[in-house]
């Protein structure tokens, strides 16, 4: 990544203020990325037409950044055309927008994440996830679809809805009066309340172009992964508003059935992308940190992992060779009370309460 610039965005996370930076994608388009929050690393592929130089304004993805960020470092950048982001559109742009995650994961500096797929951004985690199984932790889809409006349904009458949709956006997402946006907003998030609504027409009307935005529409038409689900290894949990009037709830059993063992979440909500005010948020809140729960705890054992001395990780694998104190006292030329002293700090730095998890726990992740 390159240097960035501070935007000074303050979202309530624990990092208020990230710093924009770029990344090289395959045909050389400039990507603006931002990382905030401490924790395990999650990346949410860009959906639909969002600047995270407005972040903080979104109402969506603020309560979303500032609750995730809190055990996360969350990671998320603005889609080609979009924000800070170069505006070089390709002939398949659905291609590109899976090769940009890959370049932005391979600069993040991590071998390993979680993905939080919301929307299209769903489809390009799966494809994703399907290509890089190594790379991919866990996955979170949320209001997600694996077949675009033109795949899932075939007929004329969605043919037509397609391009009217396409064409609405056309003639009027760069015009200052913002009703052509807000038929938009109003399928997003139908329950939100005047402000809300607002806040979400400037930042679409500022984050892209009506060309941008109906070449986006067209592409994610034409979406299907659907022949990638069961290439996905990692485990998965799936959320999806029973009254989505985006993407219907039928996608989301579609996905959950598709991909091994994932969890489907249904929720009882109107919106395609949740409110923080609504009763099904919290929920959600809590069923996302639980999912996501067991890379913190591995991220948080691999830190006490590195922080063994060489002490006492030899210590560690005389205990897996079922020595007890005394015996790995003698081996190691120590007195009894040291080695006790010895397991009693491995054990907090592990996190641990007893040798089988100390054992299983260190052996899994330093590789003894």
């Amino acid at each position: 990544m390159t240097t960035g610039i501070d935007l000074g965005i303050t979202t309530g996370s624990p990092s208020a203020r990230p710093q924009v930076q770029f990344v090289r994608a395959h045909d050389g388009a400039r990507l603006a990325c931002a990382r905030t929050g401490q924790g395990p690393l999650l990346i949410r592929p860009a959906a639909w037409i969002g600047a995270i130089e407005h972040d903080g304004r979104n109402p969506v993805l603020a309560p979303l950044q500032a609750a995730l960020g809190s055990r996360h470092q969350v990671l998320r950048y603005d889609d080609r055309g979009c924000g800070l982001s170069d505006p070089l559109q390709p002939a398949d742009l659905f291609d590109s927008w899976v090769r940009d995650l890959e370049a932005i994961a391979d600069g993040c500096g991590d071998s390993r994440f979680a993905l939080l797929g919301i929307a299209q951004g769903a489809a390009v985690a799966i494809a994703y996830a399907a290509r890089h199984p190594e790379r991919v932790s866990r996955l979170v889809l949320h209001g997600a679809y694996a077949r675009g409006r033109r795949v899932r349904d075939r007929s004329g009458a969605a043919a037509a809805e397609a391009d009217t949709l396409v064409r609405l956006a056309e003639l009027g997402w760069d015009r200052r009066d913002e009703s052509f946006r807000q038929f938009f907003t109003s399928q997003i998030m139908p329950d939100g309340t005047r402000e809300q609504h607002a806040r979400f027409n400037e930042i679409q009307g500022l984050a892209t172009s009506a060309a941008k935005a109906a070449a986006w529409m067209r592409a994610c038409d034409r979406i299907d992964v659907s022949d990638r689900l069961g290439r996905v290894r990692c485990p998965t949990l799936v959320l999806h508003s029973r009254h989505d009037r985006c993407v219907p709830f039928e996608e989301g059993r579609f996905l959950a059935s598709g991909i091994a063992d994932a969890e489907l979440v249904p929720l009882t909500s109107p919106n395609h992308l949740l409110l923080d005010s609504e009763p099904e948020w919290p929920r959600w809140l809590s069923r996302v940190q639980q999912f996501l729960a067991a890379d913190t705890a591995r991220s948080d054992a691999a830190g006490g992992c590195a922080a063994l001395t060489g002490r006492q990780r030899d210590l560690v694998e005389l205990l897996a060779q079922g020595r007890d104190n005394s015996r790995i006292a003698l081996q190691l030329g120590l007195s009894e009370k040291t080695v006790r002293n010895h397991i009693t700090s491995i054990f907090a730095k592990l996190g641990v309460e007893h040798r089988g998890q100390a054992i299983v726990l260190a052996l899994s992740l330093i590789h003894i």
